[in-house]
Parts: C-alpha cells; structure tokens; sequence
C-alpha cells in the first residue's frame, strides 16, 4: 500500500498543477455514449464493443467531400434518413467548405450534428490514383502505435498460486493507415493472470490480432486478409460486430447494413479469421463473400464431443489453458444485393462446420433446442425503402431445419420534432445460428416473441426526450424459468439544456420473470432504476457533473435497495485532459448493483457494477506531449466498508480496497 500511497500523491499533485493552466474547451462524443448505455448493455459487452468502434472512427475520420452511403453507414448513431439527408445535400452543394453547413440537412437535429462534427471533417477533394503508388503510401500514410498496462496494488489468491502467470495486463497495438483507404495493422494482448512467452504462449502474448484491410480500388469496394467482423442486413445470420441495445437503437431507428469491418480489438472472440470482399457487380449489384477458419476454445465432453464453445479468452489457470484452441470452426458466407434508388434486397447465406460435433448437456428443459451437430446452414433475405421522412427494414432467415427468424421495424419523422420507431420480432425456439446478434430481451436469437416501440421528441434545441416500451414472450422454458414466461421493459429519458446547465431524468422499469426457491411456480422480478444528474460548464475549459442513482428490486414482496451519488470533474485543452469521478454507493445486495461510467485512456472503456458499501474514486490524466507522443494514466481505488475480503476463488483479494493504475504511450507517425 506504501507503494499505491505514493504513486496516488504524485498524480494528485500532477492533477493540480494542470488545473492551474490556461485551457481551451472541446467536448467529447462519450458523453453521447455514456447517455445511450443501460446496465444491460454493460453486461452484454455491448458497450465495450461501441467504443472500440467510434475510437477507429474518431482517429480515421470522414471526408464528407469524398464519402458515400456505405462509409457513412458505419456510424451507428446515423438513421437511413440522415443518411440520405447527408448524400443528398453533398451532390446538390459540393464540395461543402464547413460542417457548419451540415445545419442545412434537415433530418439531422442538433444533437446528431454537435456528435457527428467528431468524426467527419470538410476536406479538401484530393483525386486519388486508383492504385496509390509507392512513393504515397509512404509519404501519406500515417502510423499510429499504443502501449498500455495496468498494475494492480493487490494480489489475488490466483497471483500467490493457481495463475499461470503474473498479475499485469498489457497490450500493444500498431497500425499503418492510408486515409479511408488502407488499414493494416496488429494487436497483441495479455489478460492478468495469463503466461507470458511461457507455457502454450511461447510466442509471447496469449492473442494476437491482425489485419489488413482495402477500400474503394475500382469495383473492388473492401477487402479484408486476417481478422476482420461482419454484419449482414438485421443480423439474424451474421453480425460479429457489436449489438445497439434498446435505447441506442433510437440512434438508428433500426437501420440495418452490411459491413466489413477489420478486428482491431484486443477481444479474442466474436470476429472471423481469413479473407472477405465485396466486389461491384454493377450499378444496381454487388456481392459479399467470405471464408473464415479458426481455432476456438471449449469444454467437451468425455467422447470429444464439444459441450460448450468458450468465449471469455482467459487462459490464466492449467484448465483453462488446456481448452485453448481445442476446436476449429469453418465458416463459409456469401451475399449478393440489388439497390435501387430508396429501395434494397439481399440475399445472405451463411454455413458454419465445426470439427467436433457440439452437444450440450441435456438435464434441462431449457436445452431442448439448443444447436447441435457440426453443421450449420442458414439462409436469409433481407430488405428495405426509405425517403426523407419514412423508412422500413427487415430480415427473414431460416435455418436448415426450416424454423423461422424475422424481424422488421418501421419509422417515422412524424414532424421535424417527433420520430417514432416500430420493432417486431420472431425467433422459433428451433432457430439456430452460430453468428446471429440482433434486438433480443433474451439471451439469443431464439425462443422470442416481442414488440417494441420508441419515441424521439426535441421541441426546441434545449428539450429533448427518448423513450421506449418493450414486451416478449418466450414460449418454451428458459434458464431459471421452467415454463413459458414474459418480460417487459420501458424506460423514459429526458434531458434540458440551458445555457451552461444540463439536467437529466432516466427512470427505467423492468420485469422479468424467474422460478422461486421451490422451483414450482413463477415469480416477477420488478427492477426499478432512477438517474437525476445536472452538468455545468462552470468555464470552456472545466464542466461538473453530479449524478445521483437508485434502484428497488421487488420480488414476492422483498425489497433490495441500492443508491449511488456520484461526482465527476473535467479539465481539457488543446494539449491536456485531466478528469476526476468519485461516488459512493450502498447496496443489499448484487441484484441492486449500481453503475457509473469513468473516463479513462484511449481503447479502454470503464462503467463497472457496485454493490455492498463503499466509495470509488479515480483520476485521469492525459498529455500531448508534441505533435507525435501522447501520455495517458488512471489511477482507480474502490474502498468496502462492509467486507475484509473481495471476491472470491481465484479472485479473493484479502483485503477490503482494490487500487490500480493504467498506463498508455501513444506514438504517431
């Protein structure tokens, strides 16, 4: 701790040094992010992935000048009609000079505009050669390179023994870019806990990750060698990129795309391994295809059969290093689509071989329908047509057994003030697809029946309102739930601005059902959650937020409790960022866990559950030092007032506060 003590006082004393300089304001789009994300989202990762993209996009961003409908397409936050907005105004009016100019499109609200400015610039037109020559790519290409590490002032019961390796997490990533053109790069990463150039990792890190990655050459629109990640219509085949959750699906009113996208990430699942392109057939025609082979982990069974694919990437302990790369999975998929004008068809097939045949266990009912086997084909259609002020999307997929997969939305800008968002959705308990990742309540596409709609309302530039309801129904048992059940969720967020102040209401409701202890009937889980938060922009240069959370879990008339009051200070200019949050929380138990979002270094991404008693609070720093080197640190303690050990296992820390430090050096070139 003597060690933590200091290095916590020498970050203090830097913090305020830099609070006594002359600053410049600028604010940045996770804040937008922070806004969108509910505690479900945090659990799924879907956070985590969402930040991972809006960081490629931010550092590689738009030239709205020489863009088209696919590049802007791959901002998650743009609806089809903002999209067509944006293409519109550009071939009526270019080249645009500003992107003040962007006031003009009329879909585009306020809010969308003040985000967006973060990643698309109003360049200068350059007539690029088809194929760049030599002399180009070195001269305009840039490169970028990142080391991070996080040092923990604890240990775990798995750091004495137990852990194959030692208690530091690290990661280092390189990539060469050439404007919106060519991409190409590799990370390395090491999770705690995991051998380094020791045990099955004798070349160094646990997982690497490479790729390269080529846009617009001719009819030749993408091509990726190595790691990449695809996303097909709606998702019901194939989305390995990440998953918008309810309220962030306002973003996109349900727009769907297909995109390939380099894996760039430090995460060791969720992304194909091998080549995809999409290839311009034609003026109304264009085809996808791709073919992926890779070596993933799993638990088998004791005929060799695999029981249950693994996708943590943890190999810190001899078992889990035992089920690295024990399975291989082939996938092969194709898709060819037709657009014309406001309208669009594809059609998508995707087949998936795995050399051990999976078979879970079969002692629940909840398992009845679970995929099995070591082939897997699916096939699916999916469509839509909008204008300036309507649009409708939608997917239907089956699988090889014939069982059914549909989802379609339909909205609307009722007025220039008002949007409205209709979702439906149908998954057969006998869908099965290997890659599938759309709008759920459950925990896959499978075994879901549900509705929802959602409502976006800005009267004036200082009032804006989102909100949502959403009911499914699962016929057939699942986890915890041996019968046919419900749920419904409804959540309302309203935000006012004035002047330097911004005030915040959420307040969310959702019902879930679940066995009780007996196992014989169904009870209702009731989990109501309020935010109240107020941001001040004292000066440009520093603004305040103080948040305030609760929540109520009722359940066959028990009551678990929790509240947080959180307080975050930030400080930025042209060359620093410095930001500071703390909260204290209180409890009953995990049920009424709590979330705070924290500002941390670049590709790492922090909104961690409380629960129990304690405070949390954390600092960072960052500095441009120069054009080319950027120096970034955290330091994070959480303080239990209730407990003299954390965790448990491998994890038990024996003492009641876990401090670490997260440091980063990026270079540019």
């Amino acid at each position: 701790m003597r060690t933590f003590a200091g290095a916590m006082r020498k970050l203090v004393f830097f913090w305020l040094l830099l609070m006594t300089l002359p600053a410049a304001a600028q604010s940045g789009w996770q804040d937008a992010l922070r806004e969108w994300l509910t505690a479900e989202d945090m659990e799924e990762g879907y956070g985590e992935q969402l930040m991972e993209q809006l960081e490629e996009q931010a550092l590689n961003p738009i030239n709205l000048n020489q863009t088209s409908c696919e590049e802007l397409e791959a901002l998650p936050f743009l609806t089809a009609q903002q999209v067509e907005g944006i293409m519109e105004y550009l071939d009526r009016y270019h080249p645009i000079r500003s992107l003040s100019e962007l006031q003009m499109v009329q879909s585009l609200d306020y809010h969308t505009r003040r985000l967006l400015q973060h990643f698309v610039v109003a360049g200068d037109e350059k007539k690029a050669s088809l194929w760049p020559t030599m002399d180009e790519l070195l001269r305009y290409g840039k490169h970028h390179f990142t080391a991070t590490g996080k040092i923990p002032f604890y240990e775990r019961q798995g750091d004495k023994s137990g852990y194959l390796g030692y208690k530091y997490r690290h990661d280092l990533r390189y990539q060469y870019t050439y404007g919106n053109r060519i991409k190409a790069g590799i990370t390395a990463a090491q999770d705690a806990g995991e051998p380094f150039f020791a045990d099955r990792n004798r070349m160094g890190y646990d997982q690497y990750n490479y790729y390269v990655q080529l846009r617009d050459f001719g009819r030749l629109e993408e091509l990726n060698v190595g790691h990449y990640r695809v996303q097909m219509g709606m998702g019901l085949l194939m989305n390995t990129r990440f998953q918008m959750g309810k309220l962030a699906m306002l973003q996109t009113m349900g727009r769907g795309m297909h995109t390939l996208t380099a894996h760039s990430s430090r995460s060791a699942s969720n992304h194909l391994q091998g080549i995809a392109t999409t290839v311009r057939l034609a003026k109304q025609w264009k085809a996808t295809a791709f073919v992926s082979y890779q070596s993933i982990d799993a638990t088998l069974n004791e005929d060799g059969s695999a029981r249950t694919l693994l996708y943590s990437g943890y190999h810190r302990t001899p078992t889990e290093m035992a089920k690295k790369h024990n399975t291989h999975e082939t996938d092969l998929g194709a898709s060819i689509g037709w657009e014309r004008g406001r309208l669009h068809i594809n059609a998508n097939g995707v087949y998936t071989h795995y050399d051990r045949s999976l078979h879970p266990m079969e002692n629940a009912l909840y398992r009845a329908y679970a995929a099995r086997g070591q082939d897997f084909l699916n096939l699916s259609l999916d469509y839509g047509w909008n204008n300036h002020r309507w649009a409708f999307s939608g997917e239907t997929a089956m699988n090889r057994k014939g069982a059914l997969a549909l989802i379609h939305t339909v909205n609307g800008r009722i007025t220039n003030q008002l949007s409205l968002m209709l979702l439906h959705r149908y998954y057969d308990k006998r869908y099965t697809a290997q890659h599938a990742n759309s709008f759920r309540e459950g925990s896959s596409i499978q075994n879901e029946h549900g509705i929802y709609l959602g409502a976006t309302w800005q009267p004036s530039r200082a009032f804006f309102f989102q909100g949502y309801v959403d009911y499914a129904h699962f016929s057939w048992p699942r986890y915890q739930v041996s019968a046919p059940s419900d749920a419904f969720d409804a959540l309302a967020s309203t935000r006012y601005q004035r002047k330097r102040w911004t005030w915040t209401v959420r307040y969310r409701l959702h019902l879930r059902q679940h066995d009780d202890d007996t196992k014989k009937m169904i009870v209702n889980q009731l989990n109501h959650r309020l935010r109240l938060a107020v941001d001040w922009a004292v000066l440009p240069s520093l603004s305040l937020r103080t948040q305030g959370d609760g929540v109520i879990v009722r359940e066959q008339g028990n009551n678990s409790r929790g509240i947080m009051v959180g307080q975050q200070v930030r400080w930025q200019q042209r060359w620093v960022k410095v930001s500071g949050t703390l909260a204290w929380f209180h409890s009953d138990d995990y049920d009424s866990r709590l979330y705070q979002y924290e500002p941390s270094t670049q590709y790492d991404f922090s909104f961690p559950a409380y629960y129990g008693y304690g405070i949390r609070y954390s600092m960072m720093a960052q500095v441009d030092m120069g054009k080319h080197l950027r120096l970034a640190t955290k330091l994070g303690v959480t303080n239990y007032f209730d407990r003299s050990t954390i965790g448990t296992g491998l994890q038990q820390v024996d003492q009641s506060s876990l401090a670490d430090l997260l440091v980063q050096l990026s270079v540019k070139l």
